[in-house]
């Protein structure tokens, strides 16, 4: 081979190597603008976050959508092994559940400023992202305002037979009994769970205990706030003759249950992962629930609640560490009761 030809065979090899770099050093800079949520928030809150962080950072967001109980068993199985950068969720036994496996890294200490206290776990390990409140549905022809149960521990009651309905299989239930196990100790949550199993007829879910309720098929039920004025601010054709009813005086029934949103210790996108959380805890993040049509509560950047809902301050919620909120506890007291 001449000197010439080599020389030229010499540059073209170097030119693919340095293309093959660049290539390479491309789709890595690629994979590092994305990042992967395990979400158990509604998907269209969700949606809208994503939609709105990518517009102001560019950084792509993969949404793996499940739910509370589902993706945190999963991540727990997943372990240091797991793809996700993010989990966030409607109520917090799940986010409790990661933190207890040690999966989750430290919140950037400027996202935990925006959030306060009560709305955060003690240990800094994730952080609420989004709030929604227990409250009684009860029918108003059905049950004179005058005859509504004083506390969520009425329910156990004889008087309440028949007459009363939650969904006991869901997530967001068994986050209201947690909360009561948190407050109330083993023994009492027991008994209420043993009272609940000989008086409510068991529903699918919050929205079929909205539609029993408004239908009469029995007086009231336990469910979360939103559900009632979504349906208000729309056809109310599931809630037209319902009232809601807080307990307040912080009672268990007046809970106020915490979103989460952490981040993934497992994470090779630590950066990308906590400017998404910092970004759902902003003013910008939190004027979405404001705004949109979600009708939870912000909890974060002093950013008020949708209008049509009564102010957060003003529901009188016990004080409870959603980090202590025990779900496999649950699971177990829940299944011996006979309700799971």
């Amino acid at each position: 081979m001449t000197a010439a030809r080599w020389k030229l065979m010499s540059g073209a090899l170097a030119a693919i190597a340095v293309l093959g770099a660049t290539t390479a050093c491309s789709s890595s800079s690629k994979d590092d603008n994305e990042i992967l949520v395990y979400n158990a928030q509604h998907e269209s809150l969700t949606k809208e976050w994503v939609d709105a962080f990518t517009k102001d950072t560019g950084i792509k967001v993969t949404i793996r959508n499940g739910g509370d109980t589902d993706l945190g068993n999963q991540l727990v199985a997943e372990g240091k092994n797991s793809k996700a950068d993010v989990f966030l969720t409607e109520n917090s036994p799940a986010m409790a559940l990661v933190e207890n496996a040690g999966l989750f890294a430290d919140i950037d200490k400027d996202t935990l400023a925006q959030v306060p206290e009560q709305f955060r776990p003690s240990t800094g390990k994730w952080t609420g992202i989004a709030a929604r409140s227990t409250v009684f549905v009860y029918n108003t022809a059905k049950l004179p305002a005058d005859q509504l149960p004083k506390s969520l521990l009425d329910l156990q009651q004889p008087q309440w037979k028949g007459r009363w309905s939650a969904g006991a299989s869901g997530a967001d239930f068994q986050a209201i009994v947690a909360a009561l196990l948190a407050q109330k100790g083993e023994d009492v949550t027991k008994a209420w769970l043993k009272g609940m199993k000989d008086n409510a007829i068991i529903s699918q879910n919050n929205t079929v205990v909205m539609k029993g309720a408004n239908s009469g098929q029995f007086d009231g039920g336990v469910i979360y706030h939103y559900y009632w004025y979504r349906d208000q601010a729309k056809t109310k054709e599931n809630s037209a003759n319902t009232q809601l009813y807080y307990f307040k005086n912080e009672d268990p029934g007046a809970f106020v249950s915490i979103s989460g949103g952490g981040v993934l210790k497992s994470s090779t996108k630590q950066a990308n992962a906590q400017k998404f959380l910092n970004f759902i805890t902003s003013k910008q993040g939190q004027q979405v629930l404001h705004d949109g049509d979600s009708m939870e509560y912000p909890v974060a950047a002093d950013v008020a609640a949708n209008p049509a809902l009564p102010p957060l301050a003003s529901l009188g919620a016990p004080k409870i560490d959603p980090s202590k909120l025990d779900a496999k506890k649950v699971t177990q007291l829940m299944t011996e009761a006979g309700l799971l």
